[in-house]
């Protein structure tokens, strides 16, 4: 069973974050801290205590930003430190980078992504950027030596070497291809770091591409499906209404424990279910669908893999799962916020 830990969810809707503490099969939320406004993704780190959130411009006079908040572990506070502005737009994920000293982050409103350095919980001024249609995420390898940028509207993943200046240097030829039209959206790295796997939006993939781990450079392995057949979606598209047109919508991908599975969520049919990964590393097709929150965007995995908790953009609350293999079994619903759409571990 999971220790108990504390648990982060953004609620768009109400321009928040809870923080709960998960104890064994209960979640108690502790704080809420509001005025966040749309805030939809957010960066934990850890040992210094810190949460860098993601947030839209309040007024013409507030543009959107990264706000930097201290995290209380006993109480679960979040207590506002900085804001750094994005006058380009806001962002769509965080990733933290070289033990909390560096920042990446990736927009899908205004097609960019940078990397800045922190101190003592302040971002300071790009020092790379990139730029490539709806950016939809970002993660660097575990040594801080590489990112990836995955874009949704370019369909691709970006590859770069991260500078000891924090500077971003093109791989190879500084992409690596996803099929067209399959609107790449978000990535997870296995523990070897020598495998990433990309969620697709429109497709309903999960893609397999094979990593060198010492020039950083991606490679298209393998594929498999992510969508229940039965539920009979059509292709999504950029622009489409996927309610209206009853069309592929997926979204989050996370691993299980040992990494056997990869967990994935789907918003038109709000499921979640999990696609076998070989030990070779290619990845096979789901093979169930479990019912889970409405319109399930976001949702996390506990350290130990035994937890996971969803979240839903058309409810208020958030779902906590028991899980065995493939298997989810329902503990709880706790009530979270309206538009909850990120869940992070703490």
């Amino acid at each position: 069973m999971t220790d108990s830990s504390l648990v982060l969810v953004a609620n768009a809707g109400d321009s928040s974050i809870s923080v709960f503490r998960l104890d064994g099969d209960a979640l108690e939320r502790l704080f809420v801290a509001d005025g966040l406004t749309g805030t939809g993704t957010f960066a934990i780190d850890r040992e210094r205590g810190l949460v860098y959130a993601g947030v839209k411009g309040a007024t013409s006079d507030e543009p959107a930003a990264i706000v930097t908040l201290s995290l209380d572990r006993a109480t679960g506070e979040l207590t506002p430190r900085s804001r750094f502005a994005l006058p380009d737009g806001s962002v769509s994920y965080i990733a933290l980078a070289r033990g909390g000293t560096a920042l990446l982050a990736a927009s899908y409103g205004g097609d960019y992504g940078f990397v800045a350095p922190i101190s003592d919980g302040a971002i300071g001024e790009p020092t790379g950027r990139v730029e490539f249609s709806k950016l939809h995420s970002v993660l660097p390898s575990s040594d801080g030596r590489f990112a990836y940028f995955v874009s949704l509207g370019d369909d691709l993943v970006g590859q770069f070497e991260l500078g000891d200046d924090l500077t971003l240097t093109p791989v190879g030829p500084g992409t690596a291809a996803a099929p067209a039209g399959s609107g790449p959206r978000h990535l997870v790295l296995n523990s070897a770091e020598d495998a990433v796997y990309v969620m697709t939006e429109y497709s309903g993939e999960v893609l397999h591409y094979v990593r060198d781990a010492a020039t950083g450079g991606l490679e298209l392995r393998s594929r498999a499906n992510a969508v229940d057949p039965a539920a009979g979606l059509v292709r999504g598209e950029i622009g489409g209404d996927p309610v209206a047109n009853h069309a592929v919508w997926g979204a989050d991908i996370h691993f299980g424990a040992d990494e056997r599975y990869l967990w994935i969520s789907e918003r038109s049919t709000s499921t979640l279910g999990a696609a076998p990964v070989a030990e070779d590393g290619t990845v096979q097709d789901v093979g169930s669908f479990i019912p889970t929150e409405p319109q399930p965007r976001g949702f996390a995995l506990s350290p130990a893999g035994d937890r996971l908790i969803a979240a839903g953009e058309k409810s208020r609350t958030v779902s906590l799962y028991a899980v065995d293999g493939a298997e989810l079994t329902l503990l709880e619903q706790a009530e979270t916020g309206a538009g909850a759409n990120w869940v992070r571990f703490a």
